[in-house]
This record gives C-alpha cells, structure tokens and sequence, in this order.
C-alpha cells in the first residue's frame, strides 16, 4: 500500500471538520526536522509502553509523555500524574519546539493563549488502532486539544457528543495537525486501524503527539 491512495492536499490548508475543528494540512512541516530527534531523546527517558485498560486489555497503540502531567491507563483506572509509573520518575519536560508548535497550531485555529502542560505521544504500527472516545480526564475543558501527526497516513474518526453519533472519516497525513476545542471539545474521535505502509522518514510507524491543558 502506497501513499497514493490518499487523497492530496494542499499544505497550509485549514480544512473545517466541525464549529470549532480544524485540520492544519502540512502545518507541522517545518519543525519535522526538529521534532523527529526530540521524539528520540523523549523516548530514552519515559520509554514507550502498551498501557493496560481499565477492562484489562492492552493498548494496541505503545504510548508515553512529556510535560508536567501524563496520561496514564491500568487497572485503576484512566487518570494523569506528576510521575512515570514505570520509574516514578517526573515526566521529560515539554521540549521549547513541541510547545512553540502546538500553541501556534492553536492560535491558527482561533483558540489563542493555549498553555499546554501534558503531551501524549503514540506509537502507531500496522494493526494498532484507537477506539471512539472523549478526551475528559482533563480539569480544563475550556481548552483546545491540539494533535499533531507524523509518518504513516492514517484514518481519522471525528463523531459527535454521543458515542453512537455517526463518526466522518478524515485522513491525516504527515505534518498535519487536528485542533478541536469550544462546544467540540468533548466529540468522541479515535482512529482506524493502522494500514500497512511506509514513510520515507518513520518506516511503517506513524507517530501522533496529542497537547491538552490537563491540570
């Protein structure tokens, strides 16, 4: 499977999904080449992990953080914390280029002063997949979510405020960045199972890094 089977688009392309939702087509292009290095040194300090449901199942998608909070899942239940469970170190701090991106990827999308202090990062491989959900483990709603992806295309499910709203289907490709926040903050979204491809730069992995305000 080849890239081609995705339609093109035009960078610098806001593509509306909803009110308050965006697709900021190619806006993470220009940090690519700082981003990819500083994933790298992230992962040696909080190293990628398949966390574990509530329900007992393991993620398909390998998961960790940087900022003041993380997001973390286990049989306790889904919750943010200070520490990295697997070394009860603190998370890495948010990297100066992660923060510059995502607080202008917002800006482009109307919601200024964003102040993100969690960063989740997933590891996408062929298979893996994220099922429809809402984003409210947060203190904040009145924020955005900012979600930056990289590597691999990937299917996108954008639903409503109920889960058996019918979700669209938006293709993200590399460098493209997702913001929704306002009355969408809380549509349940998830993404596809992953297609077996290759990026010139990830191999077969798509890389995705979601900034929330969640303290």
């Amino acid at each position: 499977m080849t890239q081609d089977l995705f339609p093109l688009y035009s960078s610098g392309e806001r593509e509306q999904i909803g009110p308050r939702s965006y697709v900021l087509r190619g806006f993470a292009a220009p940090y690519v080449d700082e981003l990819l290095p500083i994933i790298q040194t992230l992962e040696q300090e909080a190293s990628f992990r398949h966390m574990v449901t509530p329900g007992g199942f393991n993620m398909s998608v390998a998961m960790t953080n940087c900022g003041h909070l993380g997001w973390t899942t286990d049989r306790r239940g889904y919750r943010y914390s200070e520490r990295d469970p697997l070394t009860d170190r603190e998370w890495p701090a948010m990297p100066a280029t992660f923060l510059d991106l995502a607080q202008k990827a917002a800006a482009a999308a109307g919601f200024v002063a964003f102040e993100p202090d969690a960063c989740l990062i997933n590891r996408y491989r062929p298979g893996s997949r994220l099922s429809l959900h809402q984003d409210k483990n947060e203190k904040d709603f009145d924020a955005p979510i900012v979600s930056v992806s990289l590597g691999v295309p990937a299917v996108f499910l954008f639903g409503g405020h109920e889960r058996t709203d019918k979700a669209v289907r938006i293709p993200l490709m590399h460098a493209d960045v997702a913001v929704w926040g306002a009355e969408d903050r809380l549509r349940y979204h998830g993404v596809m199972p992953l297609k077996e491809n290759v990026h010139p730069l990830l191999g077969a992995e798509r890389i995705n890094f979601t900034f929330r305000k969640a303290g």
